[in-house]
């Protein structure tokens, strides 16, 4: 084969498809030729494949014919219906009907938090067993309020945005199995419930809920949310419904764990922004705690109204 030949004969078709699919817009005359252009490559491409050793005008070519494809088939543009309809219905439906189970994990988890800062506030001796005297000290002086300006606010909120959406993937991600999920919460449990006792222990109760308050209401609600539709997934796969097999039920329930999962990435970032930017600004602890009140408020409003919304469409159908 002349490859030079070759070339000479059909470049101009192939600069022509070129044009062609850089226009932005084209009439129906060059749509046609467009079509009939990208026929024609396609077989010159075939050809050069089984015969030149060329891999520059091979690829340069297959470049032209993929353009070519993509200008013909279309390409992918976002949908406003679809991002609207997560927003106003996917997301918030979701979270609405695994309302009992994150409802039943954020009452157990703030009883077995609660009795635990309790416990070590009344025992300071049991800090000791936890942390250390030593770090306890460092704590209730500065550890605890230090770590919340130990890095830049943008850097701190995105390690926090980062920590936290991955915590609820893996509470997501091992909710069929169950135990990991108690595992991951029983983390939070002790962490919370020991700073916060050695923190009253010491008489600066007034530090600890004056800088966990302001995200810590929507963050830890996040971590319910996905905790909770995790362990619902786990359960449709030990109790399915009657009318569903296992893996219709857990296919179900994984479609709103997905669901879930991005519209947390969301949440997450609005709880990072509030941690970094709100909880250590200095203004006063009630200005900070009413912003993260009124982000925390206006989530569960979200879901309630536009979650119950949701569930109701489906229901008439």
């Amino acid at each position: 084969m002349d490859l030079d030949a070759y070339v000479a004969e059909h470049g101009g078709e192939w600069r022509r498809l070129s044009q062609l699919c850089d226009r932005r817009r084209l009439d129906a005359a060059e749509v046609d030729e467009l079509v009939a252009l990208y026929q024609r490559v396609t077989t010159h491409l075939s050809v050069l494949r089984s015969r030149s050793p060329d891999p520059a005008l091979l690829g340069e070519l297959s470049q032209v014919v993929l353009r070519a494809r993509a200008r013909l088939t279309g390409r992918p543009r976002p949908s406003w219906a679809a991002v609207r309809g997560f927003m106003f219905a996917g997301f918030p439906g979701a979270v609405w009907r695994a309302a009992p189970w994150w409802c039943a994990v954020a009452t157990v988890f703030t009883l077995l938090t609660f009795t635990l800062i309790g416990f070590v506030a009344d025992n300071p001796e049991t800090a000791a067993a936890f942390i250390g005297d030593e770090e306890a000290a460092h704590l209730v002086e500065s550890g605890f309020a230090g770590y919340y300006t130990e890095f830049s606010a943008p850097t701190f909120a995105f390690h926090l945005w980062t920590h936290n959406a991955w915590l609820a993937a893996k509470c997501l991600a091992a909710g069929v199995l169950i135990v990991p999920v108690g595992y991951l919460l029983w983390q939070n449990v002790l962490n919370i419930g020991v700073v916060g006792g050695v923190m009253i222990s010491y008489g600066r109760a007034d530090v600890f809920f004056g800088l966990i308050t302001p995200h810590g209401l929507l963050e830890l609600t996040g971590v319910f949310v996905a905790a909770g539709v995790g362990l619902r997934t786990g359960w449709a796969w030990i109790s399915p419904p009657e009318q569903l097999t296992r893996g219709q039920a857990v296919a179900r329930a994984g479609r709103d764990a997905i669901l879930v999962a991005l519209g947390l990435v969301g949440v997450f970032a609005v709880a990072a922004v509030i941690e970094a930017f709100v909880t250590p600004a200095p203004v006063p602890t009630a200005v900070r705690i009413a912003v993260g009140a009124a982000a925390w408020l206006a989530f569960l409003a979200y879901v309630v109204l536009l979650g119950s919304r949701a569930r109701a469409d489906v229901d008439d159908r």
